[in-house]
């Protein structure tokens, strides 16, 4: 059984840094590009960084350039996601996916981060 397992979300005052994890079991993760996604409330999820399964080419929404950093550990089938700087409306659940083309796709279920002072 796939599992995706998110930790390290919390409550974090503007300008201070978190780091994600996403531990993965059941599935080989270097055979999975690997996202991280977030909701917050009343919108829609999105895409904030992915990164992919063979060389490990990284990509980034616009509003986290330069303030997060998404890294993948094989051998402990973990991917994190460093984030500096956190602004309010980095507020929202995270979530993290791991995708296999053509039909392998797995999400787990959330940790909530709330940047508030």
């Amino acid at each position: 059984q796939v599992q995706l397992v998110e930790s390290g979300g919390g409550l974090v005052q503007p300008g201070g840094s978190l780091r994600l994890s996403c531990a993965a079991s059941g599935l080989t993760l270097d055979d999975y590009a690997i996202g991280w996604f977030r909701q917050a409330p009343g919108k829609e999820r999105e895409e904030v960084s992915c990164i992919s399964s063979s060389d490990g080419i990284t990509a980034y929404a616009d509003s986290v350039k330069c303030r997060f950093t998404i890294s993948r550990n094989n051998a402990k089938h973990t991917v994190y996601l460093q984030r500096h700087s956190l602004k309010p409306e980095d507020t929202a659940v995270y979530y993290c996916n791991a995708n296999r083309e053509p039909t392998w796709d797995y999400w787990g279920q959330g940790t909530q981060v709330t940047v508030s002072s």
